[in-house]
Formats: structure tokens, C-alpha cells, sequence
């Protein structure tokens, strides 16, 4: 019973865990979709949009350049 439990626990926390990484797609003012991992974040200080890349790279777009934000 106890080793039910646990097994049922730790894929509850699995599904937790991969549920909070959503992928998100930011479309340009140009016309580029940039796939992200994660949703991004607006630097208020910088005015850019911080967002990581598929390929798990940091990177950052104007906000003026980024059309519309959608979670995929």
C-alpha cells in the first residue's frame, strides 16, 4: 500500500513539474515565430521581452518588435 502511494506521488509530482513548462510562441511585427521554453518576461528596466529559446538559450526581442504572446 505504501509503495502505491509513493509511486502515485512522484507521478503526481511529474506531471506537476511538466505541466509549469509551457511552450509559448511570441510573433514579431516582421512576421517571425520564435518558439520559447517558458513564458517570457518583460524587463521593465530594459523594455525588452527576456524569453528562453526552444534550444534552452537565453535571449531577448524590443518590446515594440513583439506582436502578440500565445501559449501553445
Amino acid at each position: 500500500m505504501k509503495h502505491a502511494i509513493l509511486v502515485a506521488f512522484a507521478l503526481l509530482a511529474a506531471i506537476t513539474m511538466t505541466a509549469c513548462s509551457s511552450e509559448y510562441i511570441i510573433s514579431t511585427t516582421s512576421g517571425e515565430m520564435i518558439a520559447t521554453d517558458g513564458k517570457p518576461k518583460l524587463n521593465d528596466d530594459t523594455g525588452m521581452v527576456e524569453y528562453e529559446d526552444a534550444d534552452g538559450r537565453k535571449a531577448q526581442i524590443r518590446q515594440a518588435d513583439v506582436k502578440s504572446v500565445i501559449e501553445r
